[in-house]
Formats: C-alpha cells, sequence, structure tokens
C-alpha cells in the first residue's frame, strides 16, 4: 500500500496544474479528526477506500493505479470549472 500511495503522490507532483485539485480533494475526502489518530494523514476512510476499489475495479485489494488518480483530478478540476458562474 506505501509503494501505490508513494507512485500516486509521484504522479501528482508531476503535474503542478493538478496540485490545488488534490489538495481540494484531499481534505473534502479526508476522516473527520484525521489529525488526532494514527497515521495522522488525511486520508479518506478505510470503507471509503474499499468501495471505490470495488466499484472502480471489481475488487476491494485492488489498488488506485497512478492513471486513474490522475484522470480523477483531472475530472474533479474540469467539474469544479464548470461549476462556477460565467
Amino acid at each position: 500500500m506505501i509503494r501505490s500511495a508513494l507512485a500516486i503522490c509521484g504522479g501528482v507532483l508531476r503535474r503542478p496544474g493538478l496540485w490545488p485539485t488534490a489538495l481540494r480533494q484531499a481534505r473534502r475526502l479526508a476522516r473527520p479528526g484525521w489529525w488526532r489518530r494514527a497515521p495522522f494523514l488525511p486520508i479518506p476512510p478505510a470503507d471509503y477506500l474499499e468501495f471505490r476499489m470495488v466499484t472502480q475495479y471489481g475488487d476491494a485489494a485492488h489498488r488506485a493505479e497512478v492513471d486513474d488518480v490522475v484522470k480523477y483530478l483531472r475530472w474533479c478540476r474540469e467539474w469544479e470549472r464548470a461549476d462556477r458562474p460565467a
């Protein structure tokens, strides 16, 4: 899991245009009170991640793939832009 998380972070770090979107999504998806419980990282709850892996890949044990996370962040960025009033 750590290797997958590092690969995803590396994939996002190579795309500075996605940094603001990645930070917003991390804030939105983080467990409430994440700073009070180990591992003290703003990560989503385990049941949410399991649900996302099952809906994306059909298997809760599958790890998120870098390209899929990048595509998701691009989609979020475009959605946010489309949601702004003209």
